[in-house]
This record gives structure tokens, sequence and C-alpha cells, in this order.
């Protein structure tokens, strides 16, 4: 038996554009300079109130970053309908999906930096609501690289952490999975660079969702 822990935003779907366009939006309001989309991008993973609060140049979260956050969040749904700004899923995702979630050996679950209510909106939209068994969000736990996403979901599903595969594009995604003491699986198709993945402790890196299969064992 396996746990298999997927980060969404990079991952599972491709939310650069929404996320920027409404962190841009964001910091115009606050008088702010805008945010470039990689800046945008180096930061997707974190919790949000300190993903902002790093791109504001800021050390810690004070109560202009905790304002902002509370904007964006109101923003976000406005600028989602826009059809401009959906969430799709990157190539292959589903079929990987469909193949893990069929088997009775594996169990999946999400690690996020998003919402709860995000993380559930992305579930339904792509039908993933029977396969993901188990999740933790920003709403939860401490912002990654913090261990307790993967700790919480190995406690909640009787898992040891040896026997847990995280899967992500991020360097907080693989700095987690280390701490935690689970196995980091980098994926190229997301917002990070390899060599960051690498540096960040990434295990394996893979460059498209079916070289996740063999790793996973048993297909």
């Amino acid at each position: 038996m396996k746990l298999v822990l997927f980060d969404c935003d990079g991952t599972l779907v491709d939310s650069a554009a929404l996320i920027h366009e409404t962190m841009r939006r964001t910091f115009v309001h606050f008088g702010k300079r805008e945010p470039t989309e990689a800046e945008t991008k180096a930061i997707i993973g974190l919790t949000l109130d300190i993903a902002i609060a790093r791109m504001d140049g800021k050390p810690h979260v004070d109560a202009e970053a905790t304002e902002m956050m509370a904007y964006y969040k109101s923003l976000f749904s406005v600028v989602r309908q826009d059809l401009d700004f959906q969430e799709p899923l990157f190539d292959g995702i589903r079929e990987v999906v469909d193949a893990i979630g069929a088997r009775e050996d594996l169990l999946v679950g999400a690690v996020t930096g998003k919402s709860r209510r995000g993380l559930k909106l992305v579930m339904e939209t792509h039908g993933f609501d029977a396969y993901f068994i188990v999740g933790r969000t920003a709403d939860d736990c401490p912002s990654k690289p913090h261990p307790a996403m993967v700790t919480e979901c190995c406690d909640e599903t009787g898992m040891d952490a040896k026997d847990t595969l995280v899967i992500g594009d991020a360097i907080y995604d693989m700095q987690m999975a280390k701490a935690a003491g689970a196995t980091a699986i980098g994926v190229a198709w997301g917002y990070a660079s390899v060599e960051d993945l690498n540096r960040a402790g990434a295990d394996h890196i893979v460059h498209h969702p079916r070289e996740l299969l063999p790793l996973i064992g048993g297909f």
C-alpha cells in the first residue's frame, strides 16, 4: 500500500494565468508595483499571506499583507469566471489519476497551498472527488515547506511517510516531502526549473505525467 500526494497548482492544473491576474489586480488595487509573471510563479505553492508578503519584499506577514490576502480571495472567483482564466488539467494528468485511482493498493490525496474551497472546486470541476480521499490545504496546516500537510495525511490514512510519494512542481513541495520523510518527485511541466527542484532535494524528476506510473510501481 502506498499513499500518493499531489500538489495542485502547477502539478495537476495550470493555474498560473489565473493566479497571476488575480495577484496583479490585488497589487494594483493597493497602489503597488505590478508583479511580473515570473515573480508570481516563484511563490505558487506558499500559503497566500506568506506569498503576498514575500512578493512585496516583506520579511514576514503584516497587517497589510493580511488585508491584501483578503482582497485577493474576494477577487479570485471574479477573475476565474472569465473564460480566459480557467484551471485546465495538464496534458496526461487525467489518464494518470484515473489509473492510480483504480488501484486498491494506492491511496490518493492532495497537499496544496490553495484554500479548502479552491481545492474542492478543482476536484469537482475535473471529477476527481472519488479518487482523492485525503487532503490538506492552506486552511488546515502551516505553509509549505513545513511537513505538516504530509504528516497529517499520513496520520489520517494510517500510512508511514516512507511509503508516501509527494508529487509537486515547486521547491517547497520537495522540501516538504524530505522534511516529512517521504519520497519527493518533481514535475518538469510546472513553475520551477528542474535545476531548482534538484537543489531542493527531489528524489526523481519526471517530464510527462506517464513517467509517474513506473515510479509509483505496479504498472
